[in-house]
């Protein structure tokens, strides 16, 4: 079997910024995506969420950015992804959902089912959507209405005249708000008291925000999403929620979950029909656990301090959308890190072997 100069894994935005990156340096590599279809996450999202609502999504390197209307993101991008791979002439491989990727004699062994691939380096774009996280509260099983996540979410109309529960602290939780309290009886609950912005989100402010997850990146503790570090904000389309009371009677997290509701401590009930599980992801990465990468603390360490995407455990390694990354915002430049990333360590080997190519002598993307 061939061995590939890169692999990646994973065919959403940062995954095809850093296929588009690598082979403008000429590095021979496929692109494994476990869709059937382009479009990333983005063609499973829910029929309401419009290019309006989303930010900076599909600006892809070398591309237009897409036009911000009332077209449904959920066909949309997975269109902009579609020509941009066709355009590009990217080399995506699908559908190859991947089980595990392990270390054989210095090569990366990726295995996917009866198929497999071997390659020097790997760059890890699986983002989140495919691991949605739902705490656990006693008594969960034993409700009989409805409770769906995020990654579920149907749609307004399933739950007009329902006594709803949104449960999350984050930009989605305020988004089904909003779309939900003008046709339906919502109950907002969060761990902790949301974060309001009364400015506006610059780039200073965004360059601030994921800061704050690279330094939790740097020490090796599990990331947090940009989101949860930038603060809450209202957007027209919420107003109406917010006149109907729907953010201003927050209350505390339940207790317990019971047949028909939610107990709190104080003994106080809340009847509902469906929970809403807006309590976001947590990164798709179980198929690197044979590489040993995490750090005591439970994450995987990036170099540069937080701010790149090389694997400090294993340089082979390159991670995009994981940390400050995992956002539309830093897709497309953690593509070209990634790149830069795996080109670097093919030009150490090079070294190694030939003693005739010096890593600082490696080209890079202009």
């Amino acid at each position: 079997m061939s061995i590939l100069d890169s692999v990646v894994i994973g065919a959403g935005q940062a995954g095809l910024s850093a296929s588009y990156h690598l082979q403008r340096l000429g590095v021979e590599h496929v692109v494994l995506d476990a869709d059937v279809h382009p479009g990333g996450a983005w063609q499973h999202r829910w029929d309401a969420l419009t290019m309006r609502d989303v930010h900076r999504v599909a600006e892809l390197p070398g591309d237009d950015a897409p036009v911000h209307d009332d077209a449904r993101a959920n066909l949309a991008v997975p269109q902009t992804f579609a020509a941009y791979e066709r355009d590009h002439a990217l080399p995506v491989i699908r559908p190859v959902h991947v089980d595990d990727v392990r270390d054989d004699g210095g090569i990366l062994a990726i295995r996917a089912g009866e198929r497999s691939w071997r390659s020097r380096t790997l760059v890890n774009a699986t983002g989140t959507w495919t691991q949605p996280f739902v705490p656990h509260y006693p008594g969960m099983e034993t409700f009989v209405g409805e409770q769906l996540h995020t990654v579920d979410y149907p749609g307004p109309e399933h739950f007009r005249g329902k006594r709803v529960l949104v449960v999350g602290g984050g930009a989605s939780a305020v988004q089904f708000l909003g779309a939900l309290a003008p046709i339906a009886d919502t109950v907002w609950v969060t761990r902790r008291a949301p974060v309001w912005r009364t400015d506006d989100f610059t780039p200073e402010a965004g360059a601030a925000a994921v800061a704050l997850v690279e330094q939790r990146v740097a020490q090796g503790l599990p990331p947090e999403s940009v989101v949860s570090v930038t603060g809450l904000m209202l957007r027209p389309q919420e107003r109406e929620a917010e006149r109907l009371g729907a953010y201003a009677a927050r209350r505390p997290m339940f207790s317990s979950i019971e047949p028909d509701g939610v107990r709190w401590a104080d003994g106080s009930f809340e009847a509902v029909d469906i929970i809403l599980w807006a309590t976001g992801f947590r990164p798709a990465i179980a198929h690197l656990a044979p590489l040993h990468l995490r750090s005591p603390q439970g994450g995987i360490q990036l170099d540069r301090g937080g701010r790149g995407t090389t694997a400090v455990a294993d340089p082979r390694i390159q991670l995009v959308g994981y940390g400050p990354s995992a956002s539309t915002i830093g897709a497309n430049r953690a593509g070209r890190t990634a790149a830069a990333g795996v080109r670097r360590h093919l030009a150490q080997l090079a070294a190694e072997s030939t003693g005739s190519f010096a890593p600082s002598q490696a080209p890079s993307i202009a």
